[in-house]
Parts: structure tokens; C-alpha cells; sequence
């Protein structure tokens, strides 16, 4: 009978370096960057399992800002996780492997678990499945196993495995792990490559959740009481497993390598070879992307004339590209990124300085992903703002109040419920309604269709944090900086 295998999605950090597209408010991975289709980073991660024996339903662990976000992207793939674990501050990769691998044997059962980033490409996913399953003997006798990605160049940016021997990547079977190597200096990484034994770390790994969750009682305890803590603690959230504040908060910041692999007696290795990407920047993307007959990747509204080896991307607004080499341009609703391809990887830097300024660029889009729908910021002024607010059929904002902003809502498309101190009212389009200050209201779609509005606030604060919540369907408290 063969173990079931559930894929553990990790499904956490920002994309600083694809900045601007790439935000905490809605982070690389969430987004269509790779290949030639709509599926985003995370729809591909778990779309080209398909075919691999034994697969189950996926568990996700993300930020519990972007839980919604993770579901719907689920929804449209149609997969239903086993659960996703929302995390009430980041921990880096070993209490997220722990929980998952508590949560997976809850029950009693010891499945297999596939530890994958939410953000890489593989460009062959058929080799992919190839080497998971040639690593699936060794995870059921007790081994951990690390994907090492063949390097295809002495980079000095990743960490390294050495096996105990040379590795062959084209009949990729499992060797004992000698050791890890930090990112290295270029002296020692084309050192590295000449040996045979190296492979770049991916951050990928099979192993039988008993397996890991011994290694880690043995070798990290205090990861494992604390998540087990959290778990214990947890509090269920709709579809949601919400882990304890607290107790998760205590857990040591550290990653799966450093809690374990570094130090494990069981550490296997297999080659990995199937067009691994991490999508580090935006010059990656360049690398991997589908480039015309001038070297150029295009996304979106782009026209480019006499130019060559660029990346030109637009959401929004049409992006010209006239006689320009080697660049890459990046149209966002409120940024524009405009780089030298070889000076993409500091995009970071400015991202800092965003953040150090206080700026709303650096961490979030306009466009804000809610559990109802989403909401955009159209223009703004010192005592006013306007949005535009979409509500997915049957869903419902909290009722609410707000202590210093009244708001004029426009409805342009469908029809809304709206509720004021207690009393309801049908809007159709074209007609409008006003929330003065300090007045309960809660705004519904009771229709099949998205409906759209258009609010206009006005007031001496307009911060998204001028909430008080009274009820809301989706678990969210007054404390939650939401609508």
C-alpha cells in the first residue's frame, strides 16, 4: 500500500526584490509570474504534483493577513487543503515544518511529507515528479531527504549541500548528506562544482513526519513544545486552523536546515535538475521567461520597438519600450520600477528606504484583498479618499462604525443590502446612500454577481484602523486593522 504524501506549502515571505509587484500586502508568490499561463507561483507549486502516488490534499502554512488570498487561489484550482495554518508571526521554516508534521499526525497516521517553497519555478515538472519519487524508498525507510538543485554556476547567493559522494543527476539516487556550506565565496563554490558532490540548497524535503518530529524532539525540543503549545491552543477560523499567539511567538527563529538537517545522522540528498528557479529577481524572470526574436519579455499592455534584452511588464497602463537595451520596467497602479537588468537584485534597497520613509508604496498595492472581496484606493486627498469596492456574491463587510469619517456610497454595479442602526435597505445601481459618523452600518451582496460601489469618506482621520467591529462572519475582532 503505498503512504500517503501531502505536500506542506510554505507559503510565507514578502519579494522584497520584485518590488513593486511584489509587496507584504500581497507578496510574489501570490501572483502569475512564471510561464506562459494565469496559475500563480503558488497554483503551479501545487498544480505540478498531479500524478505523483499517493498524493493527498496539500497543507499550507501562510500569514494569517493572507489567508483569504491562499483559499481563494486553492478554489480556483479546485483543490481543498487538509488545512491551512495561519501563522501569527513568522518563525522561519522549522516551527512551520513542526506544525505541519503535528497536525499531520493528529490522528495517528504517519503520511509522508513534501516540504515545498510557495515561490519557486521548475521549468520540467515531469523530471520533477521523477526525482520525488526516487526519493519517496528513502523517506519511508526513515531518511530525510534534501532536493539539491545542480548548479549551473559557481553563485555565491545559496547555501550548498556536499554529499558523500558524487551525485549523477541523471539516475538520481539518494546519498548520505556530508555537510552544509553557507553561501560561499566564488573561489570556493567553482571549487564546489568541480567535485561533483555539491548542490545547491532548495529548501525542498521528503521525509516521514515520525522521522522529522523525532529528529526534532532529539535535537530542538524547545521548537517542538512550543508548537506543540500552539497547536493545542489553536482556534479554529472558518476553514482556518489559527495557531496560538503566545505560545507560537515563543518558538525559536529557525530554519529546518539549522534545527535539523546540519545535524541529523539521517540526512540524504538527491540531484535535483528540472529548471529550478527561486525567482530571486526580476532579472530571473528575464532569464526564464519567454523572450521575442529581440530578447525581450513582455507582460501586459507593453509595445517594444528597437529594443533589445528587456523585461517590460504593465498591470495597468500601456508601458512603450522605444530603442532601449537591457532594462527592466515594472508599471504598478501607484509605481513605476524602471532598472538596469544587472542592478535588479537591489531593488531591496529601495524597498528599505520606502519602509525607513514611512511610505504606503513599499508594503502595500491599492488594490486591498479582503475576505469579502477587495477594495481600491482611487485618489486621495487631506481629509477625503476615494475607493472603489467590490463585494463577492453573498458576502458581507462587518457591522461596524467609525469614529471620525463619514462615507458616501455610490452603487455602480449590482445590488446592495446596506444596514444603518439597525435598518435595512435594497441600493440598486445608480443609486446612493450616506453613513454619517459614528452610525452602526454593515454592507451585504445578496446577489449571484460581484457588486461594485464607489465610497467617498470624508473626515479628520481615514485610517483603516478607525474600526469598531461589532459582528463580523469571518472571525475577525475590532483589533484587526480591517474592513
Amino acid at each position: 500500500m503505498t503512504t500517503p504524501l501531502i505536500p506542506v506549502i510554505l507559503c510565507g515571505g514578502t519579494g522584497t526584490r520584485l518590488w513593486p509587484l511584489s509587496r507584504a500586502s500581497y507578496p510574489k508568490q501570490y501572483w502569475a509570474l512564471g510561464g506562459s499561463g494565469d496559475e500563480t507561483l503558488l497554483q503551479q507549486t501545487q498544480q505540478r504534483l498531479k500524478g505523483i502516488k499517493g498524493l493527498d490534499a496539500p497543507v499550507l502554512i501562510c500569514n494569517e493577513d493572507h489567508r483569504f488570498i491562499v483559499a481563494e487561489q486553492m478554489r480556483q484550482i479546485n483543490v481543498e487543503p487538509n488545512a491551512i495554518l495561519l501563522e501569527p508571526i513568522g518563525r522561519n521554516t522549522a516551527p512551520a515544518v513542526t506544525v505541519a508534521a503535528l497536525q499531520a499526525t493528529e490522528r495517528g497516521e504517519d503520511p509522508l511529507l513534501l516540504v515545498l517553497a510557495a515561490d519557486h519555478l521548475i521549468g520540467n515538472a515531469n523530471q520533477f515528479r521523477r526525482v520525488i519519487e526516487a526519493g519517496r524508498p528513502h523517506a519511508e525507510a526513515g531518511r530525510l531527504v534534501a532536493f539539491g538543485i545542480v548548479p549551473t554556476s559557481p553563485e555565491t547567493g545559496y547555501g550548498y549541500i556536499e554529499a558523500a559522494e558524487a551525485l549523477d543527476s541523471h539516475e538520481p539516487k539518494a546519498v548520505q548528506i556530508k555537510r552544509f556550506v553557507e553561501k560561499p565565496d566564488r573561489a570556493a563554490a567553482e571549487e564546489f562544482l568541480a567535485t561533483g558532490r555539491f548542490t545547491w540548497n532548495s529548501g525542498m524535503f521528503l521525509f516521514k513526519a515520525s522521522a522529522m518530529l523525532s529528529e526534532l524532539e532529539r535535537l530542538c525540543p524547545e521548537v517542538v513544545s512550543c508548537c506543540r503549545a500552539a497547536i493545542d491552543q489553536d482556534l479554529p477560523d472558518l476553514d482556518f486552523i489559527r495557531l496560538e499567539r503566545e505560545a507560537f511567538a515563543k518558538c525559536p527563529n529557525v530554519a529546518i536546515d539549522v534545527a535539523v538537517m546540519e545535524r541529523t545522522k539521517f540526512g540524504s540528498v538527491l540531484p535535483l535538475d528540472a529548471g529550478w528557479n527561486d525567482v530571486g529577481s526580476w532579472s530571473a524572470l528575464w532569464d526564464t521567461g519567454e523572450r521575442d526574436d529581440n530578447g525581450n519579455v513582455l507582460r501586459g499592455r507593453v509595445i517594444a520597438e528597437a529594443s533589445r534584452n528587456c523585461y517590460l511588464r504593465s498591470e495597468h497602463r500601456l508601458v512603450v519600450g522605444l530603442g532601449v537595451e537591457n532594462l527592466v520596467v515594472v508599471e504598478t497602479d501607484d509605481a513605476v520600477l524602471i532598472a538596469d537588468r544587472s542592478q535588479a537584485q537591489n531593488v531591496k534597497k529601495i524597498v528599505n528606504q520606502l519602509e525607513a520613509s514611512g511610505s504606503s508604496e513599499g508594503k502595500a498595492h491599492r488594490k486591498i484583498y479582503r475576505p469579502w472581496g477587495q477594495y481600491t484606493t482611487v485618489v486621495e486627498g487631506k481629509r477625503w479618499q476615494v475607493k472603489r469596492i467590490e463585494v463577492s456574491p453573498g458576502a458581507s463587510l462587518s457591522l461596524q462604525m467609525h469614529h471620525h469619517r463619514s462615507e458616501h456610497w455610490v452603487v455602480v454595479k449590482g445590488t446592495a443590502m446596506v444596514e444603518l442602526d439597525g435598518k435595512q435597505q435594497l441600493i440598486g445601481e445608480n443609486q446612493s446612500t450616506y453613513i454619517p459618523l459614528g452610525c452602526k452600518h454593515r454592507l451585504t451582496n445578496p446577489g449571484r454577481m460581484p457588486m461594485e460601489l464607489i465610497e467617498v469618506q470624508s473626515g479628520s482621520y481615514l485610517g483603516e484602523d478607525d474600526i469598531v467591529r461589532f459582528k463580523d462572519r469571518y472571525g475577525r475582532s475590532d483589533k484587526v486593522i480591517a474592513k
